[in-house]
């Protein structure tokens, strides 16, 4: 049939396969009526040698056409236009009326207060410059090192087993090498049977929650704190108890006070840059907490999210790397390591812990990313995450060097701050009465998004003047246009709040 051969157009560059070309050519002339149901269709053939393809991709287009119904195949007769079409169109299910378009609420009831999460995303406003909480600089993240894992991962030689199922628990090669990353920077001796891989250090604490707590169980944790982990710890039934937090991480008293009055099941601590405070457990509280764990029997949940970025001094071990009763559990991800878009954390417990997680993890999510944990453990294993490290705390230091000297020069009298000895981020408090709240709305409006700060203290409506600045996603440049924002967004509020006064 010379007409269907007109019909059909392929194109070999294009990445659909030339079968599908064939095929989606014939549909459309059948939809649009030119080939008419029970007209003949020329043989494979034919239709190969005019269309200049190999006989068996004109075979395979009729396959798929035949299996899709468009067609019929007549035994010594060829190939038909089918006389019933598939019919394309979608039905209603009823003829009865009924309400236009997608329903705003369920029939059904839904405890809209089920689920605790006070702070969802929202996207700053398109060309805002951003202080957050704390963020890898994306722009020098090794994307191409990884898509250069992706790629060789991805051949034929591998793809097969990488993009089926596999264990719950991770990636094996990930974890013997994570195995011996850890040993070589935070002196812990564990194995690949003592991790488990997660979607950031947020699942692994749902995961952590789920396995431990029951509801009343009681978790101690500082204040102020990292609210998203509380958060977590409240949807699982437990019952906050908050310590304060000083110059050298959580008050260890507090702790123990509450130990003696009531049972406790876990406390969480950020020992390396205390979020939101920065500062750092010091060393005799790390042994005097082990010494507690072990005393009281509760579990230890260890958020080391950014041991790796230190500028001042040498880290101090983890408390994991010195438990040597099964009390740690340890948390971290490379969502700090390299962009918070890519997700893959980590838990490291004794091995009854992980066997209970891994389960959990199946019902959640069945597993991760086979190809991205691959990609990443082939990065660990050749160094290049190593490489990367080194060049970010360089890289980080000198923008957390560049924040302090603006702050302390634009905004010398009205804030007051530390420098963080290492991590991500600067824990400021206004001065002078300024209103923190009012700053921030003022900078947004001038084009710089700050945190309120409302999501730091377990009392929300707490009465502070602390906010967290995040330096290491914005450049030199764009550092210096933040402060400045910030400088003129106070003068603002001073200003406005001046004029009120003398109304």
């Amino acid at each position: 049939m010379e007409l269907l051969e007109s019909l059909v157009c392929i194109d070999k560059n294009l990445q659909v396969p030339v079968y599908l070309q064939v095929a989606n050519e014939v549909i459309c002339s059948i939809r649009k009526g030119i080939l008419k149901p029970g007209v003949a269709l020329p043989g494979s053939r034919v239709l190969a040698q005019s269309l200049n393809v190999h006989r068996k991709t004109v075979v395979a287009a009729y396959d798929e056409l035949y299996a899709q119904s468009w067609v019929d195949v007549l035994p010594r007769k060829g190939i038909f236009v089918a006389k019933n079409l598939p019919n394309i169109a979608p039905r209603a299910l009823t003829d009865a009326p009924h309400p236009v378009g997608f329903a705003s609420k369920t029939l059904y009831d839904v405890d809209d207060a089920r689920v605790i999460c006070q702070d969802m995303f929202v996207a700053p406003p398109d060309g805002n410059l951003v202080f957050n909480n704390g963020s890898p600089d994306t722009r020098i993240a090794p994307l191409e090192l990884m898509i250069r894992e992706y790629r060789r991962l991805a051949s034929q030689k591998f793809n097969t087993k990488y993009l089926m199922y596999g264990p719950e628990q991770g990636s094996e090669n990930l974890r013997i090498e994570l195995a011996k990353f850890f040993s070589e920077t935070r002196g812990m001796h564990v194995t690949a049977d003592n991790i488990i891989i997660t979607k950031g250090v947020q699942m692994a604490l749902y995961i952590i929650s789920q396995v431990l707590l029951n509801k009343g169980d009681t978790v101690i944790v500082g204040d102020p704190g990292y609210s998203m982990a509380n958060e977590v710890f409240i949807q699982a039934g437990a019952q906050i108890a908050t310590v304060p937090v000083d110059g050298f991480g959580i008050n260890l008293d507090a702790v123990e006070e509450i130990c003696k009055k009531q049972p406790i099941r876990m406390l969480f601590v950020i020992p390396h840059h205390h979020q939101p405070t920065t500062v750092t457990l010091c060393s005799d509280r790390r042994m005097r907490l082990l010494e507690l764990a072990r005393i009281y029997k509760f579990a230890i949940v260890e958020d080391d999210y950014d041991y790796d970025f230190h500028y001042s001094s040498s880290p101090i071990l983890p408390l994991a790397s010195a438990d040597d009763y099964g009390s740690v559990i340890y948390v971290g991800s490379f969502c700090k390591t390299i962009a918070s878009g890519l997700r893959i954390g980590f838990m490291i417990a004794p091995q009854n812990l992980i066997v209970q997680a891994t389960r959990l993890r199946r019902l959640i999510d069945r597993q991760g990313e086979q190809l991205l944990e691959e990609a990443m453990a082939n990065l660990l294993k050749n160094g290049d995450i190593g490489r990367h490290l080194k060049k970010a705390n360089k890289l980080y230091q000198e923008r957390r060097d560049v924040l302090c000297r603006l702050l302390q020069e634009k905004l010398g009298d009205d804030v007051s701050f530390n420098i963080p000895n290492g991590g991500f981020a600067v824990w400021m408090e206004y001065k002078n009465g300024i209103d923190r709240l009012k700053v921030t709305q003022k900078a947004a409006e001038m084009g710089l998004t700050i945190g309120s700060g409302c999501e730091h203290y377990n009392d929300s409506l707490l009465q502070h003047n602390f906010v967290r600045l995040g330096f290491a996603s914005m450049n030199v440049k764009e550092l210096e246009e933040a402060v400045d924002i910030l400088a003129r967004a106070i003068k603002k509020v001073r200003t406005e709040e001046g004029n009120s006064q003398l109304k």
